[in-house]
Formats: C-alpha cells, structure tokens, sequence
C-alpha cells in the first residue's frame, strides 16, 4: 500500500476555488509550502463561464474573453445602459484560469492525487484525506474543501438561481461586443420567481446568450431551449444563422440556509459549500477570488490559512429579507431590481452584491427599495429567526 502524501496545506476538489488558491499562492511565491490537490478529475479546458465585476487591472486580465465598461438593463419599459466605471463588467472562462492554475501548480512543486476524497478525519492538529474505502491519501496540517453540499441548517427560503447558455457562433456580424446586457426582463415571468437573459458578446460573431431564473425549481431541458429560442426572437436573431457551439447549464443555491465555512478545526470549506455564493443573486467568483487572495496572506505570514467571512452579516440579513419577500410575492422582482438600478448608482448597486458597501451605501439601497412590504418581509424574517431559536431551546 501507497503511503499517504503528507502536506501543510491540501486542496480537496479542483474547480475554480482551488484555482484561485493556487494562483494566490504562486503570487506570494510560497513555495515552500507542501501543497496536495485532491481531485479526481484534473479539470481542464471549457465546462464553464464565470461574469464578475471589479476594477482593472488584477492578474486576471490577460485570462479575460472579455469586458465592458458599461452593461444594458433592459425592461418592458425600455433599455438603460449602466457605466460601471471605476469598475468593469468581465467575462472568464474555465480553460484559461485552470490552465494558470496548472501553471502554479507546477512551480508550487504540489503533489496532485487523481481520487474521490470522502473522509476528512480531523484530529485537532491535522486532517487525514481518505477515499471511500478508507484507505488514507493524504495527512494535511489543513483542508481546503470545495466540494459541493447543502446547507448545514436548511434556510426559511430556498430558491435556486437555474441557467442554460447558448454559445452562438454566426458568419455575419450580429452582436455588438462593446455592449452586454446584464438582464433583460422582457422573457414571459415566471409565476413564482424572476427570469431574465443576458448577452455577453466576445466580438460581432460570437456571444453567450443565457435564460437564467431565481425560482424555486429547475425547468426540464426542452423547457430551457423553448426559452432561449424566445429570447433569440426578442433579439431580433434568426436562429437558422447561428450555430450553437457549445452549451451551459447551471444551477447554483439562492437561499438564507447556513452554510458551515468551518466544519471540524483544521477543515475550511470555501467556494459555494463555504458560503461564498451571494443568495440575492447567486454570484459568487469575486468572493471565492477574494478569500483565495486572503488565504494567500495568512499563509505567507504563518498564519493558519482562514479566508474569513465571504460577506458582512448584515448583508447576509438584507439578502434573507429580500428572498422572502420575492417568496412570499411582496414584491415584483421586475420591478425590484429594475428599480433598484433606477434609484442607485450602478457602482453602489454592484459593490453591495459584492459586499464591499459601507454602512451608510446599504441604507441608502434599503431606502431605495419598495419599505412597505421590505419591512413587512423583515418583520417575517424577525418572527421566523425567533421562531427557531425557541424551537432549539425546547429541543
């Protein structure tokens, strides 16, 4: 038998959290740090596309299919075009982060194990990785797991953020690259939720165009593909001249549930399964990137590698509030976010679903929302919070 790499620091799953770790890593220069990844799959090439905003200017740059300085809202009632500056809308896809990953990797000198981790055995001053026979892979002075998994405490409101996105190629030109449509209501609503598609243009012939819903459940495949041959009518985009290249699917969590960031001492959970996923709006690249930049840090200075809270508390509550109140119907989602984007400059807007807004810019947003049925969804939440707390109590 194989015996067990040993490492100060193990990476167990090797998708874009990972990555981001592994480049923060290779930009400190740690070297010398024993790192193991524990995957198996050696994740490689296109399987999926991550859109972000931020300011210019990080090492993710040269990875950028690309980016746009304003975005297009676009209702019923007609399209606003949003200028992000000092910010940028930016489009990544997986083969070129991946493939820097795989550059640090090498120059990290870490040790990649190819299998399913299961076990992760934590006995308080290090973590034992084995398969599901039990058989050891690794012995790790720390985790970092990115697998996904549901909610520790299951939340008042569970919706889902659900997608699938068309790569369209076209031998004339029909896209406008300089200009993406962040969210498009103009799709028929759903009768509990919200859907939208978006365009993400990478020159006049190629683009990304997605049907995206916030709801409670996932469409059937023909259910996606109806949508987006409505939404390319909407465009004006004769789908006889375009050619579908490739194909996105997603679904991604949208719920106030309590995700364990820290399961066991030296076992730190990061990307969606860590909390790092924005339940407003499912986004979650800038805060996974934000935390690997973090964990780079800690690591550099010696220090036990935590990435710390994906977003502030409050936001977290401001989050909760407006997922019950699109539950429960309080209010229209067209009408929330388009008003939202209305009453907020869009830079506010984006940096709170980043949660990188200060106190006084989310009362300002608070303000800027319908306050009726707002305060009426955050009486509820108040009752439910309290609710639970009394239930633990008895239990």
């Amino acid at each position: 038998m194989t015996s067990p790499v040993t490492v100060d620091l193990a990476l167990v799953g090797g998708g874009g959290a990972a990555s981001l770790v592994l480049a923060a890593l290779d930009r400190k220069d740690l070297s010398g740090v024993r790192v193991a990844i524990v995957d198996p799959v050696h994740k490689r090439g296109q399987d999926r596309t991550w859109a972000f905003w931020g300011e210019p200017g990080s090492f993710l740059d040269p990875l950028l299919s690309a980016s746009w300085a304003a975005v297009d809202v676009v209702t019923a009632e007609g399209r606003r075009t949003l200028p992000l500056r000092p910010l940028r809308y930016a489009m990544l896809r997986s083969g070129p982060l991946y493939e820097l990953a795989g550059a640090a990797e090498q120059r990290l000198g870490a040790v990649r194990v190819t299998a399913a981790a299961d076990r992760l055995d934590d006995d308080g001053s290090r973590v034992v990785v084995r398969d599901e026979a039990g058989t050891p892979l690794v012995r790790a002075g720390w985790v970092l797991d990115s697998r996904p998994r549901s909610p520790a405490r299951s939340g008042r409101t569970n919706w889902l953020q659900h997608f699938r996105g068309w790569w369209l190629e076209s031998d004339r030109a029909i896209f406008e690259p300089g200009r993406a449509v962040l969210m498009d209501f103009r799709t028929p609503q759903p009768a509990r939720g919200v859907s939208f598609g978006y365009v993400l243009p990478v020159d006049e012939r190629f683009a990304l165009v997605e049907y995206t819903e916030f709801s409670p459940s996932v469409l059937s495949g023909d259910e996606y593909d109806a949508a987006l041959r409505g939404y390319l009518a909407l465009l004006g985009i004769d789908e006889a001249a375009v050619r579908v290249r490739e194909v996105e699917n997603g679904v991604i969590p949208m719920t106030d549930g309590v995700f364990e960031a820290r399961p066991s001492p030296r076992v730190v959970r990061l990307g969606t399964a860590g909390g790092a996923t924005r339940p407003s709006t499912g986004f979650t690249f800038t805060a996974m990137a934000r935390q690997a930049d973090r964990i780079a840090v800690e690591v550099a200075a010696g220090r036990p590698p935590l990435p710390g809270p994906a977003y502030p508390g409050r936001h977290r509550w401001m989050d909760a509030v407006q997922l019950r109140a699109l539950d429960r119907g309080m209010v229209d989602g067209v009408e929330f976010f388009g008003r939202l984007f209305d009453r907020n400059p869009p830079e506010r807007v984006l940096r709170f679903l980043d949660g990188t807004t200060s106190w006084g810019e989310d009362l300002r947003l608070m303000a800027s929302s319908p306050l009726l049925p707002m305060t009426r969804a955050a009486a509820g939440d108040a009752v439910a919070r309290l609710g639970r707390v009394v239930q633990a109590a008895r239990a």
